[in-house]
């Protein structure tokens, strides 16, 4: 595999997707249902109903990337998400996982400076 850096946005489609769908198809899923530029730089991560495949669109200034990976034993782990039909926004860190096999739910995060947390405080 090409070593490949992830944009800073990263959304994941909340339904599965029907994977006949090629780029347009998929264009067409991220204007008309995540309510999105498919044309803005950010990665569009899409799943199948049994969740043993993976489909990423980005676009490169001049075209569109199609990732595909489909998983020989396995499920992909999706987060959870309170609301169903819409984009979910992930961090590149967390598709990497999602990408390795890891349960996001066994995760502990241990404390990091965040300015824009420490920016909201009363």
């Amino acid at each position: 595999m090409f070593p490949l850096a992830f944009p800073p946005s990263v959304y994941l489609c909340t339904r599965p997707v029907d994977f006949r769908k090629a780029f347009d198809g998929l264009c067409g899923e991220v204007r008309d249902y995540l309510k999105r530029d498919p044309l803005d730089g950010s990665l569009f991560v899409f799943y199948n109903k049994r969740r043993d495949r993976l489909k990423i669109l980005l676009w490169d200034n001049d075209g569109f990337w199609l990732f595909y990976k489909r998983l020989e034993i396995g499920t992909f782990q999706l987060p959870r998400t309170e609301t169903l039909h819409t984009a979910h926004a992930i961090s590149a860190e967390q598709l990497h996982l999602i990408l390795s096999g890891i349960d996001l739910r066994s995760i502990r995060h241990r404390k990091r400076y965040n300015r824009k947390k420490l920016l909201a405080r009363p």
